[in-house]
C-alpha cells in the first residue's frame, strides 16, 4: 500500500487506493489536487451526476479512503471502509423515516 508524505503529495494518484482510473473521476468533477477533496458522499453523488449513471458504491470506500489519509489517519484498504459507508447509509435511511 502506498504511504506518501501527506504534506507533500500533489497528485491524486499518489494517495492511497487512487490510480490513475479514480483519479480521472476525480478531475471530471473538478478536483484536481488531493487538497481538494470533498465529503466522500458529496464526490460519489456528483461523480454519478457527472457522467449520468450510478456507479458502484465501493467508490464511496476508495474516497473515504483517500479523505481519511487526507485528514491524518493510517493508509488502509479501500475495503475497510465498506462498513463504516453502510452504517452511513443506514443512519441516513433512519432520519428519513422520522
Amino acid at each position: 500500500m502506498k504511504k506518501p508524505d501527506r504534506n507533500r503529495v500533489s497528485r491524486l494518484d499518489e494517495l492511497p487506493n487512487i490510480g490513475k482510473a479514480i483519479a480521472a473521476d476525480l478531475h471530471l468533477i473538478g478536483i484536481d489536487h488531493p487538497e481538494k477533496l470533498m465529503e466522500p458522499f458529496r464526490m460519489y453523488e456528483d461523480l454519478c451526476a457527472a457522467t449520468g449513471k450510478k456507479h458502484d458504491p465501493c467508490m464511496i470506500d476508495v474516497f473515504m479512503s483517500a479523505v481519511h489519509f487526507m485528514e491524518g489517519g493510517e493508509p488502509r484498504p479501500w475495503w475497510s471502509f465498506t462498513v463504516e459507508r453502510k452504517k452511513h447509509i443506514a443512519q441516513q435511511g433512519d432520519k428519513e423515516e422520522e
